[in-house]
């Protein structure tokens, strides 16, 4: 199989997942589920961590050529506005999507096996699993996006998918009342990213990423105002606001402690592994920009330090385990935040790559404790060695 071919079937599995066990799971697969939704995320992740030792580590002829520049595959006209603007479907290759990938697949490979053993038993078993297919399947479409708008559209699935995981429990008012709260908070900060998304493609004409960059880049464009204000730095404040939702980061951090609602195994996959990253991972897609105006990194960095900064003081005063862990994301997206903010776009994604799997880890171990002592509550959690023996 050509590369193109792996690249496609990395998302496409997972939602093969969704769609087999969403129709017939209940029904035809029942026990089975997790075994079946196991093993395509596996294929699916033993193809993205090829494609990644293929594109780091490759040393042939094919591989060079594949890493030599930022390559759009799977390419087809799709929504077209006017000879100079078009929706595309696309996948974009470069360092940041490959890393993206691998990490995204093996977290929910890792999520997909611990929860074998975690959910066995429950009623929708084959509808848990079938939800873990469409989140995975969003989020890994989310980094492949080769232009913003096909990034937006993948970013409603992931929220939709974390609506439909965070309530999982729909019998219990509180997972129900988490859900819709996730929901509608990260659905304010999406109008936002919108926003930016026209303000920049009527800027540059496209909304191919590495078109627009390089469009913007070149100090030949002319740069609108508005309010004395570029329209550039509009269109990326804008942006980061979406951003900012989806990452948790203050003032839009409200729904991130009551998503604790949700299975501890979905908590690991999605409030610490995955979905909060990708405002991180936004706007370092988009960093070449960012590096245009200072002033909006500025803010970047002070949302990204304050948000840090107060949800690790919050973190101090709560009880609940899953909490605590929830503001340490936080807290740690807010780092991630402060460095791009300071120019520090490499020590940002080193720590996205550690802190995926360090939290993911955390989250499990909880749910391990949890599923020990049957509760969530830290005061109950004392002499667990002795009870574990």
């Amino acid at each position: 199989m050509s590369n193109a071919t792996y690249i496609a079937l990395i998302p496409l599995l997972p939602l093969a997942g969704f769609v087999v066990l969403g129709l017939f799971g209940r029904k035809y697969f029942r026990s089975f589920s997790g075994v079946l939704g196991t093993s395509l995320v596996l294929v699916s992740t033993l193809f993205a961590l090829w494609v990644a030792g293929q594109y780091f580590f490759g040393t042939g002829s094919t591989a060079l050529a594949f890493r030599s520049h930022p390559l759009m595959m799977l390419k087809a006209d799709w929504l077209p506005f006017s000879p100079h603007l078009s929706i595309d479907l696309s996948a974009i290759i470069d360092p940041i999507s490959v890393m993206m990938i691998a990490v995204v697949s093996f977290i929910s490979l890792m999520v997909h096996i611990f929860s074998l053993g975690y959910m066995k038993g429950e009623e929708r078993f084959a509808t848990y699993y079938a939800f873990l297919g469409l989140f995975t399947f969003s989020m890994l479409g989310l980094v492949l996006s080769g232009n913003l708008f096909e990034t937006y559209i993948f970013w409603e699935l992931v929220g939709c998918s974390s609506f439909l995981l965070i309530g999982y429990y729909y019998e219990r008012p509180t997972a129900v009342a988490a859900a819709k709260k996730a929901f509608v908070v990260t659905r304010f900060a999406d109008l936002g990213f919108l926003v930016g998304i026209l303000i920049l493609s009527f800027q540059a004409k496209t909304l191919d990423f590495h078109t627009l960059i390089d469009r913007l880049l070149d100090p030949r464009v002319p740069h609108t105002t508005f309010w004395g204000i570029s329209l550039l730095s509009w269109g990326l404040f804008l942006i980061f606001i979406g951003g900012a939702g989806k990452s948790a980061m203050f003032p839009l951090h409200i729904w991130l402690p009551d998503a604790m609602e949700g299975p501890t195994p979905v908590s690991a996959l999605i409030h610490a592994a995955t979905m909060v990253v990708a405002g991180v991972y936004l706007v370092a897609r988009l960093y070449a920009l960012y590096g245009l105006d200072p002033g909006v990194l500025q803010i970047v960095g002070y949302v990204g330090v304050f948000s840090a900064l107060l949800a690790a003081i919050i973190a101090c005063t709560q009880t609940d385990i899953k909490r605590v862990l929830a503001y340490s994301t936080m807290s740690q997206i807010g780092y991630m935040m402060f460095a791009l903010g300071s120019y520090g776009y490499t020590a940002a994604m080193f720590h996205l790559f550690t802190h995926a799997f360090f939290k993911a880890l955390l989250f499990l171990c909880a749910g391990v404790i949890i599923h020990q002592v049957h509760s969530n509550e830290l005061k109950g959690m004392g002499g667990c060695a002795r009870r574990c023996r």
